[in-house]
């Protein structure tokens, strides 16, 4: 199965005298270096570029693929779908074009496999539906997730991007914020283990509940990941923030997470920490 296909389009471009046809998305300019790649390239190296490590945002079928072992990925919960509680003007409109465009019901894939030989409840994130923002089915996902890992007695791990609660919901959004929080404390009641894995964006109310409260907090090279935005942060402080401010670098100075992992290593690290609680 091919995951990583680019849309087959051309464009005309002047070569000498000739006109000739040249596919279009061939080519993309690195995002952290400004060096044109390949896109076959990219796709090969885990959507990260060989040059300087900067990784692309992935879907949540895309990170199942590098994630879990092959063909040991069952999903549940996969029919619960946002509704429109509090008659928020178009959210509907919303919710179907995120569905259309990430190719899932809400901003998480949830179920059961084994990582690396090692048997986990999964909970993935996907920034493209409404930026994997934390509304009441998210919640309702992730909190079952949890459940799921103490009724099976394994690990639980959760793949975090996100701009954060979803406004659309209100009260119904924050709520899912201290709902997450406690399944996940009781988890840890239970002795079970929770790996947290960060990445680009993990923001807002994901990042103020269940992302960061892992046993083991793990993130990508590069990740941004914090509360508030450095601009609000800037306006509100009036001072300019360190370079590198809330990047995952930056935190794991400060002692915010446990490990930066690449994305190429991402599977094994997983389960060479789920092995490590379970014996």
């Amino acid at each position: 199965m091919v995951w990583f296909k680019k849309p087959k389009k051309e464009i005309t471009k002047t070569d000498g005298k000739k006109q000739v046809q040249v596919p279009q998305g061939l080519y993309a300019k690195c995002k952290g270096c400004g060096s044109i790649l390949y896109n076959k390239d990219l796709d090969k190296n885990f959507k990260v570029c060989p040059k300087c490590g900067y990784h692309y945002q992935l879907s949540s079928l895309e990170r199942l693929y590098l994630t879990v072992d092959a063909g040991s990925f069952q999903e549940l919960d996969e029919k619960l779908d946002s509704q429109n509680p509090l008659g928020f003007p178009e959210y509907e409109d919303k919710i179907k074009r995120g569905q259309e465009k990430a190719k899932m019901t809400d901003a998480v894939i949830t179920g059961v496999a084994t990582i690396a030989g090692q048997p986990a409840s999964i909970a993935i994130m996907d920034f493209q539906f409404m930026g994997g923002s934390l509304g009441s089915v998210v919640g309702e996902k992730i909190t079952r997730a949890v459940e799921r890992a103490i009724e099976k007695k394994i690990g639980l791990v959760i793949v975090s991007t996100s701009g954060g609660a979803r406004m659309q919901e209100g009260i119904l959004s924050l709520m899912q914020m201290a709902k997450t929080s406690a399944a996940i404390g009781r988890l840890g009641e239970e002795g079970l283990p929770y790996i947290s894995v960060l990445t680009d964006p993990t923001t807002g109310g994901v990042a103020a509940s269940y992302s960061m409260l892992g046993d083991v907090n793990l993130a990508e090279p590069g990740a941004m990941v914090g509360f508030a935005g450095p601009r609000v942060i800037e306006q509100t402080i009036r001072q300019k923030l360190p370079k590198g401010f809330q990047r995952a670098e930056f935190l794991l100075d400060h002692g915010f997470i446990d490990a930066i992992v690449p994305r190429s290593e991402m599977r094994q690290t997983l389960g060479k920490y789920l092995k490590f609680f379970r014996s």
